[in-house]
């Protein structure tokens, strides 16, 4: 018998191919294929061994790792063999977006008017499991934790009714062993508790992960300094990690054969700063170190300013991590093509250059990712509270100066988060011309690029020769809904018939 159960739905506990990219399928709704085809193209599970997930969420690692410290007993469990724990004390469950109301969940079923994404879908079924019940029958407490739970807060009703006991919300590490002594004692818990109104976790009370987390990733600091107020991740004190904890979770990974990973922060090239300008020195040690480990790699987030300050950063990770490889994503926000709009709303996004020159500041930036073979999956924020036509005209215009470098660009409807909770959702039936330009635009662009990488550029990337066959398929199918519902730009077309 364990104590302490942690899970989370199989959207989440999936490696997705060991391509991060490909997660980004677990964000839209069920169209055309059926959900086991969806499945198996962008989130298939991970192995089990006697019910415990061999690799699971970085963040889950991160919670157990905290409770084995502090002395309970506690393990990750796969979500399809939790049979073999229903007779635990407490199950804690993470989640990314439990009722797809996070940016690109929203717009992606707002487009495709199908209803719920995958990742909903997925977290209802995994709350709904028998299993659970079962276990919340015996007297189990459900704490359910993660980035996703301020959705909660719309969603009351079914925390209720689903006989979620505790709701957790910010970084837990200050809080684990109160909420889970409680829970373990079957004392009564907040509905939500608040970790976040509490002073942030030190460096010395965030524990190093003790097993493989899912595509090796590994976090080398929380917090960002640009202050952009749509965005959560800047209520978090900046906080970088040294070298020799980070390395511990490299060991950790490579002890379970773990050879590739991501290095994770909201902005990799800001390592070891407090300030908004690259240090070439502490990103030369922080790359080194993690391909001393690993095979492969990649970042998970950097800013365009970072990008084009800092065009070395680039070149070195070229030299140290595609040897295996021949390119590796990274997530990057544009959010707008206007200088108008960044100097009104985030003017610290183009820092340490100067708003009014941001289309010239993200050419650069995706010149120089586009040149050392660096594939930015970049965001469009579509309907800002302060968006204006003029400024969704300049974001068209900036799409066609960058339809040439090799990225992704994924337009999101705005939703009402970090300073902006008490603004409005952005929702489809507010779109104008403008805006439904702007989104044929990005598809069309993604179209474009996404069947290149899918081809056989991402070789040694994305494992199974039938992957990339299905991927490419499903792109095909997607490119003919798309033309035949007119949503094709016309400045792609001939970039579309020279890909076939």
């Amino acid at each position: 018998m364990v104590d302490i159960v942690l899970t989370a739905d199989r959207t989440m506990m999936s490696t997705h191919h060991d391509s991060e990219f490909l997660g980004f399928g677990t964000c839209i709704p069920p169209y055309i294929l059926p959900t086991s085809v969806y499945g198996k193209l962008f989130f298939p599970p991970v192995k089990a061994k006697q019910g415990v997930a061999t690799v699971a969420p970085y963040a889950l690692r991160k919670v157990e790792a905290k409770l084995i410290d502090l002395g309970f007993d506690a393990v990750v469990a796969h979500p399809s063999h939790l049979r073999r724990f229903n007779d635990a004390k407490v199950i804690g469950i993470s989640t990314m977006d439990p009722f797809g109301l996070g940016p690109a969940s929203s717009t992606f079923a707002a487009v495709l008017q199908k209803g719920e994404p995958f990742n909903a879908l997925f977290f209802k079924r995994l709350i709904e499991d028998k299993n659970i019940k079962k276990a919340k029958e015996n007297g189990a407490k459900i704490i359910v934790g993660g980035p996703g739970t301020w959705q909660f807060e719309h969603m009351k009703d079914f925390a209720t009714e689903h006989g979620i006991d505790c709701i957790v919300m910010g970084e837990i590490e200050k809080d684990a062993e109160t909420i889970f002594r409680k829970a373990l004692n079957g004392e009564e818990l907040p509905l939500f508790y608040e970790a976040y109104k509490n002073p942030a976790p030190a460096l010395e009370e965030i524990p190093e992960i003790k097993h493989a987390s899912v595509n090796g990733l590994v976090e080398i600091g929380r917090g960002c300094p640009r202050g952009c107020p749509f965005c959560d991740v800047t209520k978090r004190r900046l906080r970088w990690y040294p070298l020799e904890k980070i390395e511990k979770e490299l060991e950790a990974n490579n002890r379970e054969g773990i050879d590739f990973g991501i290095i994770h922060a909201e902005d990799v090239l800001l390592y070891g700063v407090h300030g908004v300008k690259p240090d070439i020195e502490k990103i030369e040690a922080l790359f080194k170190l993690f391909a001393k480990h690993y095979k492969r790699l990649s970042w998970s987030h950097t800013s365009i300013a970072a990008v084009a300050s800092e065009p070395r950063a680039a070149e070195l990770a070229k030299e140290l991590f595609l040897n295996e490889q021949e390119w590796f994503g990274v997530e990057i926000g544009i959010e707008t093509g206007s200088p108008k709009l960044i100097e009104r709303s985030m003017p610290a996004k183009a820092k340490p250059f100067e708003a009014k020159d941001w289309q010239d500041i993200v050419c650069k930036a995706l010149g120089t990712l586009h040149d050392n073979n660096i594939v930015p999956a970049c965001t469009l924020i579509v309907g800002l509270p302060d968006e204006r036509e003029e400024d969704t005209l300049a974001t068209i215009e900036l799409m066609d100066k960058i339809k040439d470098y090799r990225c992704m660009v994924v337009p999101l409807f705005f939703v009402p988060l970090g300073r902006l909770t008490d603004r409005n959702w952005f929702r489809a039936e507010n779109l104008s011309a403008s805006q439904i330009e702007l989104l044929e635009v990005c598809l069309s662009h993604g179209l474009r690029w996404s069947k290149e990488l899918a081809r056989g550029y991402n070789k040694g990337h994305v494992y199974s020769p039938i992957v990339n066959a299905s991927l490419v398929g499903f792109i095909k199918m997607i490119e003919r809904v798309a033309k035949r519902k007119n949503l094709v730009n016309d400045s792609y077309a001939n970039a579309f018939s020279s890909s076939q």
